[in-house]
């Protein structure tokens, strides 16, 4: 859960800061009162990515056992869509 938000300038004016806040938890940047980024530690950046990869991994297991038309199906059929929109 994000509980600090750096705007840009005081993300710039105060880097050292910004990284020691990240290391605790995940830091938001704003610019123009608008979130752009998240600053994180990497061990919760390497955390996230490992979950991102088990949950498409999982994603994958599930079309194949399902049965799926594959690469050259598949290219048709948007080959096709696109087609017809012209």
């Amino acid at each position: 859960m994000i509980t600090t938000i750096f705007s840009a300038k005081e993300a710039k004016n105060n880097f050292g800061r910004l990284l020691d806040e990240a290391r605790l938890s995940p830091v938001a940047v704003e610019k123009n009162g608008r979130r752009v980024a998240v600053v994180m530690s990497m061990e919760e950046y390497n955390e996230f990515e490992s979950r991102r990869d088990a949950y498409w991994g999982r994603r994958a297991q599930k079309a194949h056992k399902k049965g799926y038309i594959g690469v050259t199906k598949s290219l048709k059929l948007l080959n096709d869509a696109l087609n017809a929109r012209d």
